[in-house]
């Protein structure tokens, strides 16, 4: 795929097996805090198919024991690689299993905080590098229901517990390493010197991946693919993915770049307007404003089903993207430019990893509409800078494009967006009902001084109705639900503890305001279990 970022060959990799764990995608974010680029495959990546030369492997955990008749296994040929490994909690044991150890069940699960004791080796200093400049005792967190009974041949023990005694091993000579707990939780007290020890000191990667030097060389990629006379259209919403893709595309090729606005009817207040001022007046980029709304809520009609309302918001969006395009491509050619072949979009490495349904451990969760709505018979080739980052990456990359606070700091909009925070059949009346409550919550959470405090905020219209009492007389009407939550990486997410006083203006707000609502929650559900969207 044209879009895919290459960065592998830029920067020095560590390949990260993914069997399922819940903090799969910590190990992922811990190493690129250190400085070192890393991708997390599932499991069962075939090694022949690899497209790239790791530094390093490490080994996830799981939610499956070792000993399940599905549980999920590694291909054999990651240890031909060469390269030093890393095995965690479940990682350690599937390391073992390869490697002639011994697994057996702990008489009752391990959970929580445990301290572990470092067994140093003078005779093989480098089965010592893992611990290397940690006390003779860390704070470490397990969760594991498996353990080792004993360690494969070669295998020295460089760390134990009172409950496990083979805490953390590490061979003698072939750079592999295994330990029982967890490194990349923060509970973990010295988790990310561990990390940074096996991908600095062991596997000898560089720390220079930055949003500094990935700009420079995502900018020469761009200019590569597209040639000296290409021209792209760019998918913009005027958050802040799609305003940071845009930006870079705008600094890589200039006026070639060629953004379009979709008003797809189910955009947020005055959205299509504040983005036009935004992305034309004050970033100079090249803007286009589509009105479709028609088309996309016509098609909407009578679709209750989540997933079917992605697809047919993403089908929608790109049919509109090809003939805008083709509108913009007969306009190049009188000019004699290029011929429009890309479509840029802003997808994010979570929209990956979510809609990536690994054939092992992990079940797809929801498809985003960035990565899973696409067209099969598509005639523009992607371009997506943005794939491999996280959204604290991208932030940090928005800053330095110069791009306003006001836009790197914006909350999260999903591509289908108020479609997916109308629950059940969107119709207009449904939209501007949301849209109108989603107002007033977003503009008092600003007055209040919590707007950056707060990761993602939103209101969303539920399917059911309740009795009220307005002006003595009975209601039957509808109920909005406000979300607010506390992230890093989106991922994973807790729910914001908004105060009382706020929580009570704006439902006040809302129900006098609003006509066809007469009950606001607060929703209280962390990610995981839940998901920050309703749909």
């Amino acid at each position: 795929m044209e879009g895919a970022t290459e960065v592998h060959s830029l920067y020095d990799t560590v390949l990260i097996l993914d069997f399922g764990s819940q903090y799969s995608h910590l190990i992922t974010r811990r190493i690129r805090e250190i400085g070192v680029y890393c991708e997390l495959l599932p499991c069962t990546q075939k090694i022949d198919d690899l497209h790239f030369q790791p530094k390093g492997v490490i080994f996830s955990g799981s939610p499956y024991s070792i000993s399940d008749k599905d549980a999920p296994h590694v291909d054999p040929k990651v240890f031909d690689l060469n390269v030093p490994i890393l095995g965690i909690c479940y990682g350690l044991q599937e390391i073992s299993r390869n490697k002639g150890g011994k697994i057996g069940i702990c008489e009752r699960r391990e959970y929580g905080r445990a301290q572990l004791r470092i067994i140093r080796h003078a005779e093989h200093p480098f089965v010592d590098k893992l611990f290397q400049g940690l006390d003779d005792t860390s704070e470490v967190w397990m969760s594991h229901g498996d353990h080792l009974d004993s360690a494969p041949e070669g295998f020295r023990v460089i760390g134990d517990t009172t409950t496990s005694a083979f805490a953390a091993v590490a061979h003698e000579t072939a750079k592999t390493f295994g330990i029982q707990f967890h490194p990349e939780v923060t509970h973990s007290k010295d988790g990310k010197r561990i990390l940074a020890n096996f991908v600095l000191d062991i596997c000898g990667c560089e720390a220079n991946w930055t949003m500094a030097s990935f700009i420079d060389k995502e900018i020469e990629r761009i200019r590569n693919i597209v040639g000296p006379n290409g021209q792209v259209v760019g998918a913009v919403s005027g958050g802040v993915d799609s305003t940071v893709a845009a930006k870079l595309m705008k600094e890589a090729i200039g006026d070639r770049f060629h953004a379009i606005l979709v008003d797809n009817g189910v955009m947020r207040y005055k959205e299509c307007q504040n983005v036009k001022a935004i992305l034309s007046d004050r970033l100079g980029i090249n803007l286009d404003v589509v009105d479709a709304s028609d088309l996309f809520l016509d098609r909407l009609v009578g679709v209750t089903d989540p997933e079917k309302k992605r697809k047919i918001i993403g089908n929608t969006f790109i049919e509109v993207f090809e003939s805008e395009a083709a509108r913009i491509d007969n306009e190049t050619k009188q000019l004699g430019r290029g011929k429009i072949d890309f479509l840029l979009q802003g997808t994010l490495y979570p929209d990956v990893i979510e809609s990536i349904s690994f054939k092992g451990p992990s079940a797809t969760i929801k498809t985003h509409h960035n990565v899973g709505g696409l067209l099969e018979n598509m005639r523009l080739k992607l371009i997506e800078p943005l794939r491999e980052l996280f959204k604290d990456e991208v932030r940090a990359l928005g800053k330095l494009l110069q791009i306003d606070d006001e836009l790197v700091w914006r909350h999260p909009f999903p591509g289908p967006g108020i479609a997916i925070r109308v629950l059940g059949e969107v119709t207009r009346t449904q939209v501007a009902i949301a849209r109108a409550a989603d107002h007033i919550y977003i503009e008092e959470i600003k007055n209040a001084g919590l707007y950056r405090q707060i990761s993602q905020a939103y209101a969303a219209l539920l399917p059911v109705r309740s009795v009220g009492v307005m002006g003595d007389k009975r209601t039957y009407e509808q109920v909005i639900a406000l979300r607010a939550v506390e992230s890093t990486d989106f991922m994973t997410a807790d729910w914001f503890p908004m105060p009382y006083d706020v929580l009570k203006h704006i439902s006040n707000r809302i129900i006098n305001e609003v006509k066809g609502v007469n009950r606001v929650v607060y929703d209280v559900s962390s990610k995981p279990p839940s998901t920050i969207e309703w749909e």
